[in-house]
């Protein structure tokens, strides 16, 4: 099984057409036909359901699609860190969410590229499950995450623990002074399906089953352009708003009868492996 074969197997799957993909590829569509043929000789499992309208992933596809991904990345990071062996700085790899990445390690890298630090910085940000997974598969040096690493081989720290604010434009003025649990339906939420430990789930079941919210995203720092546009409201972390709470562009609004959990961050990195920094 070559990486060759793999591109154009992760190819095919990302644009779903023979066509498109030996195009992408510069090769003939038949050389594409016969690596996947190939392909699926090889694992023994049919990753492809073809008809003529559209092209999906088998189940069995979609399971191998992550061990292909992960296979491309182990070796463009092995090349990587093999020619980085050839410069005197070290490379660190780092991976963090958005959301970490936003509130907390961007001033920690801009003081270390000021400083200059021997150092060659290499930073993934992604969701946390990702992140872990890609330390363990010896992608990344060390992560920021919202979420525990409890395996043997790895250490792990919690670094902060965050407040979850449930936070508005200035504009709206009805609930400066509180809301109650049952009034929260008759919001306009702007939905962040945060998957930080308890926290999605607390959300969702504050509405009723089956809430249709009027806007989802996975992305928590991309709802605070809406909120300052006087569009709705939404939990988030305090570290994210506080800039904009003390500039007065958005309120936080007290919970009257109910607790929002708290969020944890941490730093894991793998046994033997001090981290360069901690947060």
């Amino acid at each position: 099984m070559d990486t060759q074969t793999l591109r154009t197997f992760l190819t095919l799957a990302n644009v779903k057409n023979f066509t498109q993909t030996a195009s992408l590829l510069y090769v003939a569509q038949s050389t594409v036909t016969n690596r996947i043929a190939e392909l699926e000789k090889e694992v023994g499992k049919q990753l492809f359901i073809r008809n003529k309208k559209n092209l999906s992933l088998t189940r069995e596809g979609l399971l191998f699609q992550d061990y292909a991904r992960r296979i491309i990345d182990l070796e463009e990071m092995s090349i990587r860190e093999m020619n980085a062996q050839a410069f005197s700085r070290a490379s660190l790899r780092l991976g963090t969410t958005n959301t970490i990445y936003e509130c907390y390690l961007a001033p920690v890298l801009t003081r270390m590229l000021k400083e200059n630090t021997d150092y060659a910085l290499n930073v993934t940000i992604s969701h946390s499950v990702n992140l872990l997974q890609m330390l363990q598969d010896g992608l990344l040096d060390l992560t920021f995450t919202y979420q525990p690493l409890q395996k043997s081989g790895f250490c792990c720290q919690r670094f902060r623990t965050d407040e979850l604010l449930l936070v508005t434009s200035k504009k709206h003025t009805h609930y400066q002074t509180g809301i109650r649990k049952e009034e929260l339906s008759m919001l306009n939420y702007l939905f962040c399906n945060f998957a930080l430990q308890e926290v999605g789930q607390f959300i969702r079941e504050l509405f009723p089953p089956f809430y249709q919210f009027p806007f989802e995203i996975d992305n928590s720092t991309k709802l605070i352009s809406y909120l300052l546009e006087g569009i709705g409201c939404s939990f988030l972390p305090a570290g994210l708003v506080k800039p904009y709470l003390e500039q007065q562009s958005l309120i936080s609004i007290p919970l009257l009868d109910f607790e929002a959990p708290r969020i944890n961050g941490y730093q894991c990195w793998r046994e033997g492996r001090e981290p360069a920094f901690y947060l």
